[in-house]
């Protein structure tokens, strides 16, 4: 019985939160992206979540490439199919290893900062002091957030596919001898404008739940420092585990037959 009543309760809270960020999202939405617009809030989440993350971003897609054209290198020649590397590895970057891997980078840098900021903010009561000031916390703190993130994370990624090809050309020109106007060819022979299409919409849907999950846990942290920090904690892993489950639902529903 002592089993049953753990699971229940496990169960009972994950209902609560559930219900606790679906009501989040809706007074978000409702309030956070209708007029009154802090256009320059939202510039200025725009370089903090994309032109600051975009080295990160870059450096991951780049070593992605290349380790991605080795692996594929590798396998391919067992069964002589080396002349596939170039159009797996762009396929393998624009629909899934670019959106996801940019997501997670972008999850653990930006979510994390977000909600260590409005979480510091929460605890030092200076969210109920913009109440006060008769400005909506969320018009004036999780609209921004969103906008920038789900306008930026695409951006992000169209960079970052263009970096993690180039690695693998790099790689596949340099280290494996791949001729380097075949390489290219193969590349926009076989990439097609859907390939990039479903992974900058599977980016905007990862930026809005980083941006969504970052706000709720900075949103409702208390309890000091340490309250901050569990919920910095708990926006980088929720936020993790939803964009891998959002990046399986997408796969689903964009390239089902």
């Amino acid at each position: 019985m002592n089993i049953l009543a753990h699971i229940g309760r496990a169960v009972l809270t994950l209902m609560q939160e559930v219900g606790s960020v679906a009501l989040f999202l809706k007074d978000g939405l409702l309030q956070g992206l209708t007029p009154k617009i802090y256009v320059r809030q939202i510039l200025d989440q725009m370089l903090k979540i994309g032109y600051f993350s975009l080295p990160v971003v870059g450096l991951t897609a780049f070593f992605t490439g290349g380790a991605l054209a080795l692996q594929i290198y590798l396998g391919s020649s067992r069964f002589n199919a080396e002349s596939l590397v170039a159009s797996i590895v762009a396929l393998g970057i624009t629909r899934e290893l670019g959106p996801v891997l940019a997501g997670l980078m972008v999850a653990g840098r930006v979510g994390a900062s977000i909600a260590a900021e409005l979480g510091t903010m929460r605890v030092t009561e200076q969210i109920d002091a913009l109440v006060t000031l008769a400005t909506n916390p969320f018009k004036y703190l999780v609209g921004p957030r969103i906008i920038a993130a789900v306008v930026t994370l695409p951006i992000l990624v169209a960079i970052g596919d263009t970096i993690g090809i180039m690695g693998g050309y790099i790689v596949g020109t340099r280290s494996l001898g791949f001729n380097s106007y075949a390489y290219l060819r193969n590349t926009a022979d076989f990439l097609e404008l859907d390939d990039v299409t479903s992974g900058l919409i599977k980016a905007a849907v990862f930026g809005f739940i980083i941006a969504v999950m970052g706000c709720y846990h900075g949103f409702n942290s208390k309890g000091g420092a340490a309250g901050v920090g569990r919920a910095t904690t708990n926006a980088v892993v929720s936020a993790a585990i939803l964009i891998l489950a959002a990046n399986f639902a997408l796969t689903s529903l964009l390239f089902s037959e």
